[in-house]
């Protein structure tokens, strides 16, 4: 049974590379979170100076409350830190399946992917989170509430709007990476538009107020995301083929 032996090692091969990769990123967030530790108090101390919160009193309601907003901030500037490191182990994972040309072109990604992570935090902290907000506290007055803030809550509804949004700004470096590996083609992604515009429908309607406008003013660069993503994976697609159509053709040439 020689030929179940090589797939029974080459397995356990794959499963030990995976484990060391998983260890690797581990070890550099678990370090990165660390040192932002460091870091959590001006974080934090700059967020609170920035509307809508500065000039807001903000209370604390449990003992632990200190604790989990420090870890909470050391957590995602861990998380901004180690990205490079992790989508890099990420390709290192998969290089040795691809071609030389495929593993430069792949290597790029890795920063883009750094930037459009920040470019989500940056709308989902300057355009989603202040309307969310606005909307609530508008809605809290209306009802005759008086608006006494946790600073545990204020900051648990700002990341849980973050960080979702943060993470769907990495789909078109995801879609280009997968497209590039053969796992994605741009045919696969215009058979589920509909679903993908369903399910990008429903991501907007939940996180944000229960508005028509504000629901548009996230909608829409979802779905343009998704384009984007489209026409990317359509450009990667049709290099591939015309960089496999000139090795088929040059031994033609030759003889």
């Amino acid at each position: 049974m020689p030929g179940i032996e090589k797939k029974t090692l080459t397995l356990l091969a794959h499963m030990n590379e995976l484990r060391r990769r998983l260890i690797w990123i581990c070890a550099c967030f678990t370090l990165t979170v660390i040192g932002g530790m460091f870091l959590a108090k001006p974080m934090f101390q700059f967020l609170l100076a920035q509307p809508p919160a500065n000039g807001m009193k903000m209370n604390a309601f449990s003992p632990w409350d200190a604790i989990g907003i420090w870890m909470k901030f050391a957590l995602l500037i861990g998380l901004i830190v180690s990205l490079p490191i992790i989508m890099y182990h990420v390709w290192a994972f998969v290089k040795p399946g691809l071609h030389r040309s495929e593993q430069k072109a792949t290597m790029k990604y890795i920063p883009f992917g750094v930037i459009f992570f920040v470019l989500g935090l940056a709308f989902a902290y300057y355009i989603v989170f202040p309307m969310a907000f606005y909307f609530a506290s508008r809605l809290s007055k209306e009802m005759g509430l008086q608006e006494t803030y946790g600073i545990g809550q204020y900051l648990s509804f700002m990341f849980n709007l973050l960080l979702p949004i943060s993470l769907l700004f990495e789909l078109p470096i995801m879609v280009m990476f997968l497209t590039r590996i053969k796992l994605l083609n741009p045919k696969t992604l215009k058979k589920f538009r509909r679903i993908a515009y369903l399910v990008l429908v429903v991501i907007a309607t939940i996180i944000t107020p229960p508005d028509i406008v504000s629901d548009f003013l996230v909608i829409i660069p979802l779905i343009v995301l998704f384009e984007f993503s489209v026409l990317l994976s359509i450009m990667v697609h049709r290099k591939q083929h015309s960089v496999i159509g000139e090795i088929n053709a040059a031994p033609m040439n030759a003889n």
